[in-house]
């Protein structure tokens, strides 16, 4: 059986659009309600003993959307802190980021910035936003930076790959769970989640809470982790 709590959880939050269009909505009103889910489902996490929990905000190929609808989500940030900063200092959460960050709006960063520093004394579960982020990218700037140090081959491992990824300070994902019906990995954390869990549900990120939350972790608890050995009773 797995351990009781996932310390490192990643959500690929999909379905906003889908779920404002079900409410004969703007896509920029689900945007809304999905920032708000983060809050909802951040404390949660950390109620539930989480450690680490990554949030894929922003990929890389998100750009090719609309312009409106970009500039909309570089506005993001700053409604959810502005909203719910105050929440998460009282839940001892702490910000950070991955991604190339320097590609967004200086305000956007700034944001970040702030979050990060303001919530940089606390001590409680990590809440990573993965912010024009992709994970083969990722593998390439860590490669790049391997070579630049002229690291020799045979002392590139594993190991030593991890230090080089945006990751470095955190344990690999051991529960990966996605929205909205879809049953892809959308170029997220590709090395991280070597050996993770996954779950799927059909219910759309907005519509996520709490309850539903609970029952992925109740399903990660049944599951048998072996890493690539035998269950014990074999």
């Amino acid at each position: 059986m797995s351990e009781l709590v996932p310390q490192h959880l990643a959500i690929i939050m999909d379905g906003n659009g889908r779920w404002a269009k079900k409410q004969n909505k703007p896509r920029s009103y689900g945007h809304y309600m999905g920032t708000e889910n983060v809050r909802n489902i951040a404390i949660a996490a950390n109620h539930a003993g989480v450690k680490y929990l990554t949030l894929y905000a922003f990929s890389t190929e998100n750009w090719i959307r609309p312009k409106e609808e970009i500039n909309y989500l570089m506005g993001i940030p700053a409604i959810f802190f502005d909203s719910f900063l105050k929440e998460l200092m009282a839940n001892n959460i702490k910000i950070s980021t991955i991604g190339q960050l320097e590609a967004f709006p200086e305000n956007t960063r700034k944001v970040f910035e702030e979050a990060i520093k303001d919530t940089s004394g606390n001590t409680g579960m990590i809440l990573n936003f993965a912010m024009n982020y992709g994970g083969r990218k990722e593998i390439v700037l860590a490669m790049q930076k391997i070579v630049e140090d002229k690291v020799p081959a045979d002392q590139i491992t594993e190991e030593l790959m991890s230090k080089y990824l945006m990751t470095s300070k955190m344990p690999d994902v051991d529960y990966l769970i996605r929205t909205s019906g879809e049953y892809r990995i959308s170029n997220f954390l590709l090395w991280q989640i070597a050996y993770a869990e996954m779950y799927f549900t059909d219910v759309l990120w907005p519509d996520f809470d709490e309850k539903q939350l609970l029952l992925a972790l109740d399903e990660y608890k049944k599951r048998h982790r072996r890493f690539g050995g035998l269950d014990h009773e074999n």
